[in-house]
């Protein structure tokens, strides 16, 4: 079955970095579009970044371009995000997510940006 499973999760302060993991199995990983979400304490959920499956070519939201970066490691079925710059407001859970025949998600990895 389709599983997804974030890390690289933690507490950081301002200004800092992290670099989010997720791994995935069940689907065939490199023919598929791949999208990182987050979603803020009382807030809905928003996508991030998204990579395309062949070209590799992103997208990213307007709040996290230039700080975050969205790459793919095909071989070893792995989708990461580097956060860079972190910003309080960054604070979420980060979700993995694809769609095969529906979503599928993760559980998400908590980030937390604080001082």
């Amino acid at each position: 079955q389709v599983q997804l499973v974030e890390s690289g999760g933690g507490l950081v302060q301002p200004g800092g970095s992290l670099r989010l993991s997720c791994v995935a199995s069940g689907f065939a990983f490199r023919l598929l579009a791949m999208n990182w979400y987050r979603q803020a304490p009382g807030k809905e959920r928003e996508l991030v970044a998204t990579i395309s499956p062949f070209t590799g070519s992103t997208n990213y939201a307007d709040s996290v371009k230039g700080r975050f970066t969205i790459s793919r490691d095909n071989a070893k079925n792995t989708l990461y995000l580097q956060s860079n710059s972190l910003k309080p407001e960054d604070t979420a859970v980060y979700y993995c997510n694809t769609r095969v025949d529906r979503d599928y998600w993760g559980k998400g990895t908590l980030v937390t940006v604080s001082s």
